[in-house]
């Protein structure tokens, strides 16, 4: 039988190449990446609350690594410290292509999804400190409701948006670009407990040659790259910093100039490269070990009812909301800033709902504001409860919103149908 045939083929043998492509080209749909994170947080939490809950624990916990430099860690940790450092890299290179082609170079273009991106992080933060300190809690979490996932915030808009406008898609990237940007700067600014000095001056040094051989010498193999950007990543982590920034700081040297190709720029190639690697690989391995939420003390309700719980969730659920959507309005009636044609306040308060999806990045913020592993479950809880909260509710307005596009567009098309039968009626 020929090689290759389905007869011969290995159990979790290398796909051949063109199946390969197939699969890849897959992971970079907003669909298909959502699908797989999806799939990665039901399994964790199916693991986490079955008799073979000890197992995942074991995986969880098992550390390896190279304990003479200071790399000896979990495979949760391994998962958010290295593996979402792909995650960010990707993110980064979306925000300089942004910056220096796309949607946020122009002033008056970005203005909108700018502010409503600053206000979707200022006021989830600023509801869960009313609603913990309120009741007792503290400020600890205040930047876990702060973030959007875009997988599944872009997921759930691919499988509902049959009619809505393309519009639409383009304010939520813009306004998730600059939404990682600030969870960046958060985790940097104030996730970082003691810095080593001299590992932080070492990783900074190392991203000097990675910008001259990408933008001086122009050099594309591989092997020139993944060396240096493991020693800037193995610095970064102990200097202190969240390693993920490294990840941040090598995409956003990336260059966007075109390449002697035509319509080649490197930063959209090697992100394109690189998406199958984060959405299928990074992002579902970390919420694989991030979103095991044992469940023996109650069901998710009843988790979140301590104060700082009950700001995660209202944070993502009202916050995202409230912020986006307010700070839409606030731009367009305040400034010169408007929304395109082919959006409406609905649709944007819509997808302001929309945004309070807040799964990988608000875990990774929950993780790191809550060391302790009972604080670390229920915060878990509370944010799988307020995105799931505002899944459901931003699928029925996206779909309510839909039909009312689909209405107009079919009402539209048989006006034409019957403009153009009268038409030909009147030549005969």
């Amino acid at each position: 039988m020929p090689r290759g045939s389905s007869r011969d083929r290995t159990f979790l043998e290398r796909l051949p190449l063109p199946e390969r492509a197939v699969v890849a080209d897959a992971l970079r749909t907003e669909t298909v990446g959502g699908i797989v994170l999806l799939a990665a947080a039901v399994a964790a939490m199916v693991w986490a609350n079955t008799p073979l809950k000890s197992s995942y624990e074991t995986v969880r916990d098992f550390h390896f690594g190279i304990p003479a430099l200071g790399l000896d860690l979990s495979v949760a940790h391994w998962t958010a410290d290295g593996l979402l450092a792909i995650f960010f890299f990707v993110a980064g290179a979306e925000l300089k292509r942004e910056l220096v082609v796309g949607e946020l170079r122009d002033p008056k273009t970005a203005t909108v999804p700018v502010v409503a991106a600053l206000s979707g992080m200022a006021v989830p933060a600023l509801l869960y400190g009313i609603v913990a300190v309120f009741r007792g809690g503290t400020w600890n979490g205040w930047a876990v409701p702060m973030a959007t996932d875009i997988a599944f915030a872009l997921g759930v808009l691919a499988v509902i948006a049959t009619h809505l406008s393309s519009a639409l898609r383009a304010f939520l990237l813009t306004l998730a670009v600059v939404d990682d940007l600030g969870a960046i700067i958060v985790i940097a600014l104030f996730y970082t407990s003691a810095i080593n000095l001299a590992a932080l001056v070492g990783a900074v040094t190392g991203l000097g040659p990675f910008f001259y051989l990408h933008n001086r010498r122009r050099l594309h193999g591989w092997y020139w790259y993944i060396p240096l950007a493991l020693v800037i990543w193995g610095l970064t982590y102990a200097s202190g910093v969240h390693a993920t920034v490294a990840g941040v700081a090598m995409g956003l040297l990336l260059r966007v100039a075109k390449d002697h190709e035509p319509d080649h720029r490197p930063a959209e190639y090697i992100a394109h490269l690189a998406r199958p690697l984060s959405a299928g690989v990074a992002v579902p391995l970390f919420a694989l070990f991030a979103a095991g939420v044992g469940l023996s003390g109650g069901t998710l309700a009843t988790m979140v009812t301590g104060p700082e719980q009950l700001g995660v969730a209202l944070g993502l659920f009202v916050g995202k909301a409230l912020g986006v959507f307010g700070g839409t309005y606030l731009a367009i009636r305040f400034t010169r800033a408007r929304l395109g044609p082919d959006l409406a306040l609905a649709d944007v308060f819509a997808l302001a709902v929309l945004t309070g999806i807040g799964f990988t990045v608000s875990l990774l913020i929950g993780e790191l504001a809550y060391p302790d592993p009972a604080e670390q479950e229920h915060i878990k809880a509370a944010v799988l409860l307020g995105s799931l909260a505002s899944a459901l509710a931003a699928t029925i307005l996206l779909r309510l919103r839909n039909n009312h596009y689909r209405r107009l567009y079919e009402a539209e098309a048989a006006g034409d149908t019957a403009n153009s039968g009268s038409g030909r009626f009147q030549v005969q």
